[in-house]
């Protein structure tokens, strides 16, 4: 059984930053592709990072990069997400998602197992 905790969302001004966890059971993040996404209410979630397993080559949306990076110690099976700059509208709840076919992807379907998701909530 996978099992992802996330933590580390809360409540940022405009141009501050969070660090988000997510640390799993059940397997080894670095051997897997690690993906994070976000949701607000009304949309569907969308893809705002990625690592793969093994390499740990690094993916990310348009409108966060340069900003976020994606971390990872294996020491402590937890990949990061590390948010910069941090705008209104990167408010949403954050998700972390492993896949356990390899190779990256951008669709939230091709994701195996969820965190339960941490509040970001980005104020001007």
């Amino acid at each position: 059984q996978v099992h992802l905790l996330e933590s580390g969302g809360g409540l940022v001004q405009a141009g501050g930053s969070l660090r988000l966890s997510c640390a799993a059971s059940g397997r080894t993040l670095s051997s897997y592709p690690v993906g994070w996404f976000r949701q607000t209410p009304g949309k569907e979630r969308e893809f705002v990072a990625g690592i793969s397993g093994n390499d740990g080559s690094t993916y990310f949306a348009n409108s966060v990069k340069g900003r976020f990076t994606i971390p990872r110690d294996n020491a402590k099976n937890t990949v990061y997400l590390q948010m910069n700059n941090l705008k209104p509208e990167d408010t949403a709840v954050y998700y972390c998602a492993v896949r356990e076919t390899s190779g990256m992807s951008y669709y939230e379907g091709s994701y195996d197992y969820w965190g339960q998701g941490t509040q970001v909530t980005v104020s001007s």
